[in-house]
Formats: structure tokens, C-alpha cells, sequence
């Protein structure tokens, strides 16, 4: 579940699930706690209403006209059981001592004593208790009945006969009042849900809002510039400390950044001067070696002194030459083109690019005879040059050497590919190939193809390259015509 990844869900849950775990177990014990109570109270009820019945049986035995023994029990109580049924809104049933029913306030019932007699069990219990009363479960009409048996006495406190008062079925005793209850905390607990939702909804943002804020800065959070500080109004103390961390990182990585940018220039630099020092000692050693060889062999007197002198004349300018153009091509690498956007024809610029090289195996063509874009035209110049110096120092050893120049637009972009059928690029020079200083002939400084890389994307466009050992290379420049 990708939305229970989230902090604010987690949290959203957890309080939702513990409110309503809380509730369940509040609603769980209410519910034990009212039925012990409801049975306690029932009970108690039920015994007070013995009692009652009781002293009405003491008062009618005390006025009876009847001899006060087991056999004229039906007939002191024969109205009167019905009366203190009204009254006392209780079902009343007289028995004899061996548990015989003799009188029932229940109009049903008849004297009959194989119809309802008292089970021997509870007679014994009754002979056997200290207070000659027992309490049972009875199941009349598939209902539980909680009946109270007690011994009836005369005025010299001898038993004459068995009280028997049936209660309310057991659930009855609380099931109206539990169910009352039941529909007061449902409405409670409904209520507790609603309000639980709306205040886990409510700390779950507030919890996971300034978490979410570090995350965000944290994406735009960049090395290569000075990053805002990151402040929050209210939060926890765990908050506040993750903040104050946050920026105590964020001041460390942009004093590290300082310091690494600075220690990559220096190492760049001392890279670029031992290059350029061993570029320069390339040419100095035959000058210095020419010079002494000179020297020790001048004869002001040799007849061929003047082509001698000449001789030596052109090689000190050749190896001179050539240290200027070393320091040209560091130079052009250095200064970042800036460019200088003009509308200009693509198409012929780049033909008159190609005009400069006088190979005929060197073709261009152009899908349209104008493809006009925003760009410079000596950087262009510069670029296809460049590319098809490089293809042509790739045919050194290829018998039919051919390079092909091409101009198309796409889509608002102008596309211009140099192909060749040269030697093409080794496996593991493909990552280097737009590397400065990376160079695989023997001569020149590596910096071609970094230029050309830097130019083209400072016009915010691309250059990639497709080759394969012997079947040669195809450079693919791109940029947008605006």
C-alpha cells in the first residue's frame, strides 16, 4: 500500500486505531460492568421482595380463622395469593414440605402435584441450608426463571410449607437496559470516531507538514550555490533539532564545496601547466640541439654557409610555429565561447567551412538549400572544421577515404553529422573522447573535441557520436534553430 508509506498516513492510522481500540475496550468493560451491576441490583430486588411477600404470609397467617398447618395452606391463600401477585407484581407458588405444589397465583397452574412439584434435589438443599433458602435457575415455557425457595413458618417457627417465587427471566434481568446503553455509547462512540478523524487528520499534518518542508528544500538543495537556511514557526524540540542539523549540514557542504571547487582548479591548473610545459619541451629540445650542432659546425668560410644558415633558419621557425600554435589551442580552450546569437544560414556557412579543406574525397549536402537559426557563425566555422579535421586525421591509413557532411532540421533543431570511413574509436576510448588533454595521435593537444563540446552546449545543444573499430565514425551535432 503506497499511501501507508507516508508519516502522515502512518500516524493517521495509528491514532484512528487507538481510538477506536479504546473505545471497544471502553464499550467492552461498560457492558461487563452494567451486567454485573444490573444482576447485583436484580437481584437484591428480588430479595427484598421475598421479604415483602413474606410479611404479607406472616400477617395473613396471623389472622387466618384456619388452623396454621400444611394441609389449610390452599385455603387461607385461596384469594389471597392473587392479591399479593397484583401487588406485588410477582408470580406466587405455595408447596408442601415434600415440594408438592399446593397454591399458584398462576391461573394455569391446578393442584396437581405431578404437574409442578419441587425436584427432591432442591427439597434436601432446603432441609440441608442454615436458612432453609436456596436460589435456582428454572426453565418454564424454554425460559430461564430465577426462582427463590424459602420455608414458611408458623407462630412457633415450625415450617408448614415451601415459598416459591420465580423472577424475571435471567435476560431480562438487563437486556432493555443494555440495549438503552448499547444505543447511548454507539452514539457516543460514532461521535468519538468523527472527532478522532478529524483530529488525527489534523496532528498527523502538523507532525509530518515540517518534514515534508525538509524534503522539499532538500531536493533543490545544490552544491554549485548558496543554500536558504531552513526555518519553521512551531514544531517539536525533535523538530527543531532535525532543522538546526539540516543547516549545520547544509553550511558544512557549501564550505566543503568551496573547498573542493578550489582544490579542483588548482589540480587543474597544475594539470594544465604540466601540460603546457611539456608541450613547450617538446619543440625547445630539437631547437636547443639544432642551435649547438650550429654553432659547433659555423664556418663563416663554407661556401654553402648561406643555405646552411637557411636551413637552420627554418627549423627554428617551424619549432617556433609550433610552440605558438600550442599556446593557440590552450588559449582557445581557456576562453569559454560566448555566445552571439545572429540569424544566419546554416547551410552555407557550413558550406563554405568545407570550401577551406581542398580533399576531394570530402562531400557536403543539405537536405534544404536554407536552414536559417540563431547561432555564431565563427563558433560554426569553428565546430565543423574542428569535426572534419578530426574524421580526416582518421583516414591516415584508409585506402578509400571519404567524409560526408550533411545539414537537416528536425522538429526546431538544426542536426549537422560528419561521417567518416576511418580507423573509428576504440572500446575504451569512448568515455574519453570529449575529455581535454585526451588525444590518441601522436602530435596535437587533445583539446579539438572539448572545444567543440563546449561550444555547442553553450548553445544549449548536444553532440554524440556513433563508431565501431574499421567501419568509422559519425558525429552528430544538435542544437535549437531559436
Amino acid at each position: 500500500m503506497k499511501w501507508f508509506k507516508t508519516l502522515q498516513s502512518r500516524i493517521f492510522l495509528s491514532m484512528l486505531l487507538l481510538v477506536i481500540f479504546v473505545s471497544a475496550l471502553i464499550i467492552v468493560v461498560s457492558i461487563i460492568q452494567y451486567r454485573n451491576q444490573a444482576e447485583d441490583y436484580h437481584l437484591n430486588r428480588l430479595d427484598r421482595k421475598e421479604s415483602a411477600v413474606k410479611r404479607d404470609i406472616e400477617y395473613q397467617l396471623d389472622n387466618t380463622t384456619f388452623p396454621i398447618i400444611t394441609e389449610k395452606l390452599p385455603f387461607i391463600f385461596k384469594e389471597k395469593i392473587f392479591e399479593m401477585s397484583h401487588v406485588h407484581n410477582l408470580e406466587i407458588g405455595l408447596y408442601d414440605m415434600e415440594g408438592n405444589l399446593l397454591k399458584t397465583s398462576r391461573a394455569t397452574f391446578t393442584i396437581d402435584s405431578t404437574l409442578t412439584p419441587i425436584s427432591k434435589n432442591i427439597v434436601q438443599a432446603l432441609k440441608n441450608d442454615i436458612n432453609h433458602r436456596v436460589m435456582v435457575d428454572r426453565k418454564f415455557a424454554n425460559e430461564d426463571y430465577l426462582s427463590i425457595y424459602s420455608y414458611i413458618y408458623d407462630q412457633k417457627f415450625t415450617p408448614i410449607g415451601i415459598l416459591n417465587i420465580p423472577y424475571l427471566g435471567k435476560s431480562d434481568f438487563y437486556q432493555k437496559e443494555l440495549e438503552d446503553l448499547l444505543m447511548k455509547i454507539s452514539l457516543v462512540f460514532i461521535t468519538a470516531i468523527l472527532f478522532s478523524i478529524i483530529l488525527a487528520y489534523y496532528i498527523s499534518r502538523v507532525i509530518s507538514s515540517p518534514i515534508k518542508k525538509v524534503v522539499e528544500h532538500m531536493k533543490v538543495t545544490r552544491l554549485n550555490k548558496i543554500n536558504e537556511k531552513l526555518t519553521i514557526k512551531s514544531g517539536t524540540d525533535e523538530l527543531h533539532d532535525l532543522i538546526k542539523a539540516y543547516n549545520g549540514m547544509m553550511e558544512e557542504l557549501e564550505e566543503n564545496a568551496v573547498k573542493l571547487a578550489t582544490s579542483e582548479r588548482e589540480s587543474a591548473w597544475r594539470e594544465m601547466a604540466k601540460q603546457v610545459a611539456h608541450e613547450i619541451k617538446n619543440p625547445l629540445t630539437p631547437m636547443r640541439l639544432t642551435i649547438q650542432s650550429f654553432e659547433r659546425k659555423f664556418d663563416p668560410k663554407d661556401p654553402e654557409i648561406n643555405i646552411k644558415i637557411k636551413d637552420f633558419s627554418q627549423t627554428l621557425i617551424q619549432q617556433i610555429d609550433t610552440m605558438s600554435a600550442i599556446a593557440s589551442a590552450f588559449s582557445d580552450f581557456a576562453k569559454m565561447p560566448t555566445p552571439q546569437k545572429e540569424l544566419i544560414d546554416i547551410v552555407q556557412v557550413t558550406s563554405l567551412a568545407v570550401d577551406i579543406f581542398s580533399e576531394n574525397y570530402i562531400s557536403f549536402h543539405s537536405e534544404k538549400p536554407q536552414i536559417m537559426a540563431l547561432f555564431d557563425q565563427t563558433q560554426l566555422i569553428r565546430i565543423i572544421t574542428n569535426l572534419v579535421t578530426n574524421s580526416n586525421q582518421a583516414l591516415a591509413e584508409t585506402k578509400n577515404p571519404k567524409i560526408d557532411i550533411e545539414v537537416k532540421e528536425a522538429n526546431d533543431q538544426v542536426i549537422i553529422s560528419v561521417s567518416d570511413n576511418g580507423k573509428g574509436i576504440e572500446e575504451e576510448n569512448k568515455n574519453m573522447i570529449f575529455e581535454p588533454k585526451f588525444t590518441t595521435k601522436s602530435s596535437g593537444m587533445g583539446l579539438g573535441l572539448a572545444i567543440v563540446k563546449r561550444i555547442v552546449e553553450s548553445y544549449k545543444g548536444n553532440i554524440s557520436f556513433v563508431s565501431s573499430p574499421n567501419n568509422g565514425t559519425v558525429f552528430t551535432v544538435q542544437f535549437p534553430k531559436k
